[in-house]
């Protein structure tokens, strides 16, 4: 059986510089983390909540999560974020893929987020993860599985353990701190996307694949 992934647009989804980030609410000096697509119920976005919480907590109103996207969920966390007075949390609308890719690309951090579900460790495979890396963003992932497994073996990120709050705070303070390393990790980010994931070679894998069976 041959199992080909999803891939990276590595046309589409390049490096960029952060001067070039424009979202309101989001000064110069912020480290900017972002998460792209569906709002959900699988995507346990409260997590992130729990964690924008704990760095208002700390004083680290420096650190900004933009919500890029929709879904069944995101009211309500617009609703919780207002009450709890989450001002580093940044709530925009479904953007075209030419202007998502410019705002991923200038961004600092990329968020992978899952609820916690034993299903989802090695059984999904989301757009937004290659995404991320193809723009040369390190990722902090919030669940265990194949991708925190990749993460971990290429350096291009930081794996956090589900449900923690505070380990998920000290990744994005660690990385706006360290800026030489979160750099590090977003040039490790597109090597694996170029290296492992690039949509050319994994559309020959296919091919390949079905010419075997084919011959079969």
């Amino acid at each position: 059986m041959e199992l080909v992934p999803n891939g990276c647009d590595l046309e589409i989804f390049k490096p960029g510089n952060r001067e070039d980030l424009q979202l309101e609410g989001v000064l110069p000096t912020d480290t900017v983390a972002v998460f792209t697509g569906a709002h959900g119920i699988a995507n346990g976005l409260e997590a992130v909540l729990d964690m924008a919480l704990e760095l208002n907590q700390r004083g680290r109103n420096d650190i900004k999560i933009a919500f890029i996207g929709n879904g069944r969920v995101k009211p309500d966390l617009v609703k919780r974020a207002d009450k709890d007075g989450l001002g580093n949390c940044l709530f925009f609308d479904p953007v075209p893929k030419t202007v998502l890719n410019k705002i991923v690309s200038s961004a600092d951090i990329g968020l992978m987020v899952l609820k916690n579900v034993p299903a989802f460790y090695y059984g999904t495979s989301p757009n937004k993860f290659f995404d991320y890396i193809a723009s040369g963003l390190p990722v902090v992932n919030n669940y265990p599985g194949w991708l925190s497994d990749m993460i971990g073996e290429n350096k291009c990120g930081v794996v956090v353990p589900p449900d923690n709050a505070s380990a998920f705070a000290d990744a994005l303070i660690y990385l706006a701190d360290h800026p030489e390393e979160r750099h590090t990790m977003g040039d490790n980010s597109r090597i694996l996307a170029e290296k492992q994931f690039s949509r050319e070679q994994l559309a020959d894998r296919f091919v390949e694949s079905l010419e075997k069976v084919e011959a079969y």
